[in-house]
């Protein structure tokens, strides 16, 4: 017995213990990536079926055992499909290239964002006043084309006034998404996936959208709540605390979209495996 450790531990290289710690850190972020979404429950299922297999196993219950076997065939050829929302939201993360806004912008792009932002949260602030909800999605690196294409093209020049009239209620575009890109309101009325995370009761379809289009994206969301107006943002599956000034909204907004150097300048592998981020924790 002494003999055999000894040999394992002789032979155990630092290619071998970098090998664990791929290893753990993949499954590590795996976990990461499907906590508090429908992906934790099937597993639980699994973890059950496999107990109950070796319990059969054990005791020799041929006839379930082979019941069981069946069940878990069947479950391991369905779980690309059942998995398909965590898969595709794990390989676009895999496949950011970083923050839109390089940190060798001009100094006139930025003054053109900080125009802007101030004009997102004036609106949203103005909107919230009056319990008008909205949606708007600011585009970054993941492109939204098929997102744009459910809604109706505007590609005008962000406005407060323009944004408040868009989300009136009883106007034609009001009901949906706008999208903007390139520094322009390109569209309104878009349809957002839903997620399928877990989220509080309080929490309606505006805010199942948003949390959506964080999770297959890189975008950052402002959502409006009709019901309580509080606003909120919500960037890569994560909302920020209740928000009911505008200073805050600015705030929020430049820290998520003008940031510092060496945040942008982070690789995708540490956007993907989520280090580096610091996690917002809000209220319900």
């Amino acid at each position: 017995m002494y003999s055999s450790v000894s040999t394992v531990i002789k032979e155990f290289s630092y290619l071998d213990v970098l090998d664990i710690l791929l290893v753990s850190s993949f499954f590590y972020y795996v976990l990461l990536a499907i906590k508090g979404t429908r992906a934790v429950q099937i597993l639980q299922g699994l973890v059950a079926l496999f107990v109950l297999r070796g319990i059969a196993y054990i005791l020799q219950l041929q006839t379930f055992s082979y019941i069981l076997n069946g069940i878990l065939v069947s479950t391991v050829v369905a779980l690309p499909v059942v998995f398909q929302p965590e898969l595709r939201r794990a390989l676009t993360r895999l496949g950011m290239r970083g923050i839109l806004y390089s940190a060798e912008e001009d100094g006139a792009e930025r003054e053109d964002l900080t125009k802007s932002i101030g004009e997102i949260a004036f609106a949203a602030y103005n909107l919230s006043s009056v319990r008008f909800g909205a949606l708007i999605v600011l585009e970054r690196n993941n492109g939204l084309q098929e997102v744009i294409e459910t809604g109706k093209l505007i590609k005008g020049v962000i406005s407060a006034n323009l944004l408040q009239t868009i989300f009136r209620p009883k106007t034609p575009l009001h009901d949906g998404a706008v999208i903007i890109r390139n520094n322009r309101i390109w569209a309104a009325s878009c349809y957002l996936p839903l997620t399928d995370s877990v989220l509080d009761s309080r929490f309606g379809t505006r805010h199942r959208a948003a949390m959506g289009i964080s999770e297959q994206s890189d975008a950052v969301v402002i959502v409006v709540s009709e019901e309580t107006g509080e606003i909120r943002i919500v960037h890569d599956g994560v909302f920020s605390q209740a928000m009911t000034e505008e200073n805050q909204i600015k705030k929020a907004l430049y820290k998520e979209l003008i940031t510092d150097t060496s945040v942008k300048k982070r690789s995708a592998w540490t956007g993907f495996l989520g280090l580096g981020k610091e996690e917002k924790t809000g209220d319900n």
